[in-house]
């Protein structure tokens, strides 16, 4: 998906499939929240949502830094600061820190992708005070030294274990990026190789938090149960003092266009094999996104899509697969993914990718499996607003990949327009032979011809 949203809201359920519906077009238009947006003089972005449904508040501080900031050496330190992060401060040490959140009623978590790294709080609204003064004193007096350092080093080196080097799914995510990702940072994954974990030196932490964790880099956005005039005053309270740090400038090495087959085979201690079909797709930003998006519903969302009808329900060769567009702030991966049965053949299940989607640029879709597609989509979106945490990560992630939250709201409609041309286009466009990439986690005891990156 051009953004990544979860969950489903049954209203849809009896859309047509064949034609956009009044419905689909009221609410299309219709999904609009009042937000006010506004900058301190430390560059901080502030969005703020009212919302006095429920008495609780949704406070998401995203910083606009994640793996792609990253050099050969450090991959990972972007995910392991955002470990440290919770180690506290003078004020608030870190035993303090979770127990003053406990005891408020607050649930806290945090994430880092290759573009940012975000972290929030859920809680009752009468606490907001306590949670600003918690946030914005950890943006700038955190704590560091080698014995937290230490012991969250093997924290991070036990998650990679259970999250990729011990489970199939995610030796197979990992081998994607590094397949279709030759120079671009998004070929190194965001939670580091092993070797790096292992190695990182405290002065390397110092320095991140010193260049990245900053007002000047940073989006606030709170949502839920509080008075916007209040809470603008507070927030120059908390954030108003703290300082702005100029960022370096970023620059990267372009992709190059890839210009033949790749294929990368790794072997594991699986039952059966796990594949994928990926090809580079576009930023988040371009308009193809919308016909890609789509186009991955189309191929492998749900029981009835192309993937799912031939290889699980037909030729019961795939115990499951999936299809979908995975864009950023810069080009992505558009993948297929499939499980195979013990047994099967991973040729076999080569060639009905590659069929499946030769049909895609050959042949259009068909209105119904576009408008499906369609009406998936829009149940994805409405279903993502209707908590106020849903709210503010989508403000965020807007905010922090566009510079503009309201580009959410602008989606539907930019879906509702793609055409079965459309579709056609993008996939003559992005999935083409040259520039698949063949990726394979199989089990040990099944002879290879092939280690490594081929082209």
């Amino acid at each position: 998906m051009k953004k990544l949203y979860v969950g489903l809201l049954m209203v849809f359920a009896f859309c047509s499939a064949h034609a956009e519906t009044p419905l689909q077009t009221k609410l299309s238009s219709q999904i609009r929240i009042p937000v006010e947006k506004y900058k301190l003089d430390n560059g901080l972005t502030v969005l703020l949502h009212e919302d006095h449904s429920l008495p609780i508040i949704s406070y998401h501080t995203w910083f606009r830094v994640g793996s792609r900031h990253e050099r050969p050496g450090i991959t990972g330190i972007a995910h392991m600061f955002e470990h440290l992060m919770f180690k506290g401060t003078k004020k608030y040490p870190n035993k303090k820190f979770d127990e003053l959140l406990q005891a408020n009623g607050a649930t806290n978590n945090a994430f880092t992708s290759h573009d940012y790294t975000g972290y929030y709080e859920n809680f009752p609204s009468d606490k907001l005070e306590l949670i600003m003064d918690i946030e914005s004193d950890r943006m700038v007096n955190l704590e560091l030294n080698e014995e937290m350092l230490g012991a969250e080093r093997e924290v991070v080196k036990e998650e990679r274990r259970m999250r990729v080097d011990n489970r199939p799914g995610g030796v197979l995510y990992e081998n994607i990026y590094r397949t279709v990702f030759r120079v671009h940072p998004y070929r190194w994954p965001v939670i580091g190789w092993m070797k790096d974990i292992s190695s990182y030196k405290l002065e390397d932490f110092k320095q991140w938090y010193k260049t990245y964790y900053a007002p000047s880099n940073a989006v606030l956005v709170i949502a839920g149960d509080f008075d916007t005039s209040k809470v603008k005053k507070m927030i120059q309270k908390y954030y108003g003092p703290l300082k702005a740090q100029p960022l370096p400038e970023q620059k990267y090495s372009s992709e190059p266009v890839q210009s033949g087959f790749r294929q990368q085979v790794v072997t594991k201690d699986v039952q059966a094999p796990l594949v994928s079909l990926a090809y580079r797709g576009p930023a988040a930003s371009d308009k193809d996104t919308y016909a890609l998006d789509l186009l991955g519903r189309i191929l492998g969302s749900g029981t009835s899509s192309r993937l799912y009808t031939r290889l699980v329900y037909r030729n019961k060769k795939a115990t499951s697969v999936g299809a979908y567009n995975a864009s950023g702030k810069d080009p992505g991966v558009f993948q297929v993914r499939v499980s195979l049965k013990p047994g099967v053949p991973e040729s076999q299940i080569q060639q009905a990718l590659l069929g499946e989607i030769y049909k895609m640029r050959s042949t259009r879709v068909s209105e119904q499996e576009l408008q499906k597609a369609k009406n998936q989509t829009m149940l994805s979106y409405v279903s993502s607003m209707k908590t106020v945490d849903g709210k503010a990560n989508i403000l965020a992630l807007n905010e922090i990949l566009f510079g503009d939250y309201s580009e959410f709201f602008k989606d539907l409609d930019r879906y509702n327009q793609v055409t079965a041309i459309d579709i056609q286009e993008v996939a003559k466009k992005y999935l083409t032979p040259k520039q698949a990439s063949w990726v394979v986690v199989k089990p040990r005891n099944v002879s290879a011809n092939t280690q490594g990156v081929q082209q």
